[in-house]
């Protein structure tokens, strides 16, 4: 890296720190979509993920649990059970009631199930234990932080007091957060005893997934079967198309303000320093002498935002999740790379874009 290059830059002290101070905010918010977008994933789908299911049976058409509604029998049970191959079933009913405590109230994803089953449960308890009995409920922790409950407390729904017993984890999903009750539980919350929104199924060991399918398709009608992964598959599809978009547009907003930013202070940059580029041409500098320069001066811009950017990650996500609990951010050494790797071609770009500048100064200039 030239001298000459770290002398321009730094002759504008205050445009240098303003120039690389916007460009730490566009990577700054970069980084925040990444690991946002993170943690809505893994929030959305930890709970399909960690399920333990084999298959997952909504009703037909329904291919989610996110944003399709699914409608069975509780009758269906029976039948279920009956079918050779099915080791455990185990019915889950989801619903989005009114939690109230301590004066505040808030929409939760409840997820009504048997606790004593292993399926359709909590994926991860981050603090107290999980659902034994009807009473209990496990709450999402950056939902109990929002509503400033803990172990211990007690909320309500529909005038129903349910004992808050564990907070659980991977269960945020950015817009609403998961919930967990007993079957029975739920049941009466609904107000409508015989109605499930899907069942899921452990096969018996040594059973064919492909044959069991197949059979419960036969057995039942007007359902829908679905492996684990390919459930789990659907799910992440819902959740990419609904957040995805507004990731894309934001961060393309972004990247154009940087590429603005960073292309006007090296074209000013030119325009002052004019006359010294046309003695350079004139004392026979080489034909990627002064291109050479303006790159430096941009790989230097891009190296101090990125690193203001990634020194400031930490502490501001560290303050949003203080101030709002319900937004997790999940970062990583990837996202990290990506967003360098962006900023850096945008580095390049606004570089390619002030060189045509420099092709415009005459040597003869000097004589002017």
């Amino acid at each position: 890296m030239s001298s000459y290059s770290v002398r321009v830059l730094t002759h504008q002290p205050v445009r240098l720190a303003l120039t690389a101070g916007g460009m730490a905010l566009c990577v700054l918010l970069m980084l925040f979509l990444l690991a946002i977008y993170q943690a809505v994933s893994d929030g959305s789908v930890e709970y399909v993920r960690r399920s333990n299911a084999d298959l997952w049976i909504l009703q037909k058409n329904a291919t989610n649990i996110l944003r399709s509604t699914s409608v069975l029998s509780r009758d269906q049970e029976g039948a279920l059970a009956s079918i050779e191959g099915i080791g455990v079933v185990t019915p889950v009913l989801l619903q989005l009631p009114t939690v109230h405590a301590k004066g505040k109230a808030a929409t939760i994803f409840l997820a009504g199930y048997n606790p004593h089953r292993g399926l359709g449960g909590p994926p991860m308890i981050a603090e107290g234990r999980g659902v034994q009995s009807d009473g209990d409920i496990v709450l999402d922790r950056s939902f109990a932080a929002r509503m400033q409950v803990r172990p211990g407390d007690t909320v309500q729904i529909q005038d129903r007091d349910l004992r808050v017993v564990g907070l659980s984890a991977g269960t945020n999903a950015f817009v609403i957060q998961y919930a967990f009750v007993t079957f029975n539980t739920a049941r009466a919350i609904l107000g409508f005893p015989g109605i499930v929104t899907c069942y899921l199924v452990k096969a018996a060991p040594g059973v064919s997934l492909v044959d069991l399918r197949r059979r419960i398709e036969q057995a039942m009608t007007g359902v829908a079967v679905y492996p684990q992964p390919d459930f789990l598959a659907n799910n992440i599809r819902e959740t990419e198309n609904g957040f995805l978009p507004i990731l894309y547009v934001v961060a393309l907003i972004g990247t154009v303000v940087l590429t603005i930013i960073l292309s006007l202070l090296l074209t000013i940059n030119i325009l002052e320093r004019r006359k010294d580029f046309a003695v350079m041409k004139m004392i026979g500098a080489g034909k990627f002498f002064l291109p050479t320069i303006v790159l430096e001066q941009a790989t230097l811009i891009t190296l101090a935002g990125c690193g203001g950017a990634f020194v400031l990650f930490w502490p501001a996500a560290q303050s949003v999740e203080w101030f709002f609990p319900e937004i997790a951010v999940v970062a990583s050494f990837w996202h990290a790379a990506l967003v360098l790797a962006i900023a850096g071609a945008v580095g390049v770009f606004s570089a390619l874009i002030s060189i045509r500048r420099v092709r415009q100064i005459y040597p003869m200039e000097v004589f002017e």
